[in-house]
């Protein structure tokens, strides 16, 4: 059975969709059938990917009709690399799933047969904490939580542990986090050090050893439609990721 993973935190811009499209590479390129559904309106994983703004079926499609996450997969470009869409129209869905009964569980209800034929699900989340959110949250076995190396990601971490706690208790029991990620770390600075510190301190044994660089190969690859393990291999935050990977394996 595979492993259905959200990448999630309710502040943006914490590297939640580059962790996203690189782990799912890396499992990809480990031989893994994997699967990657972009469930944020901006639609920034579909088009790290090279895809379109407006392809159907989309993760909408799924959250608000009939259809499955896994028959809306489609090939990404890399083997064994599969991608469920995201679409504009996602964010108009915290307006609309409220009003559907058992909202909460949609996604959930519609994975299909990912698990038999997905070694891992990846769920890149949008930068909130609203229903679209709590779908993968609710849909998913584990999370994955960025943490950007300052001191205001701290603050909302806090509360999105809180959050995460709520849906335990309410919606998903099995719920685990698999680890919080440090990302967009300079090791030239005092605060990055600083932060990386008091998050292993406060969070011990949840910090993941790997922390993802600062990086312009990571930062240009989306412009290309590829993965930053594709288009600049050798580079720092490429080998991260890479890292990152085996470290996700390992803690299973």
């Amino acid at each position: 059975m595979g492993t259905v993973y959200a990448i999630a935190n309710q502040k943006g811009g914490v590297g939640k969709t580059t962790t996203a499209v690189n782990l799912a590479s890396c499992a990809a390129a480990g031989g893994e059938q994997t699967l990657l559904v972009d469930l944020d309106p901006q639609c920034n994983a579909t088009s790290s990917l090279g895809g379109g703004k407006e392809l159907h079926p989309s993760s909408y499609d799924c959250l608000t009709g009939d259809v499955s996450v896994a028959s809306a997969a489609r090939p990404a470009g890399p083997d064994n690399l599969w991608l469920v869409p995201a679409s504009r129209d996602l964010a108009g869905a915290a307006v609309e799933l409220p009003r559907i009964e058992g909202s909460e569980t949609r996604l959930r209800e519609r994975l299909g047969p990912v698990r038999e034929r997905f070694a891992r699900t990846f769920l890149d989340c949008p930068p909130s904490l609203g229903p679209v959110s709590v779908n993968a949250l609710t849909a998913a076995d584990r999370v994955i939580v960025p943490v950007q190396a300052e001191y205001l990601a701290l603050e909302g971490l806090v509360q999105f542990l809180e959050t995460l706690g709520l849906i335990r208790r309410e919606l998903n029991p099995q719920l685990e986090v698999s680890g919080l990620l440090i990302t967009m770390y300079d090791e030239r600075t005092r605060l990055a050090q600083d932060v990386e510190s008091e998050l292993r301190e406060h969070f011990a044994g949840m910090v993941f050893e790997t922390v993802i660089p600062r990086s312009v190969r990571v930062a240009e690859s989306p412009s290309y439609g590829l993965p930053v393990t594709e288009h600049a291999p050798s580079s720092y935050g490429a080998v991260a990721y890479r890292a990152l990977s085996k470290e996700l394996a390992a803690r299973g």
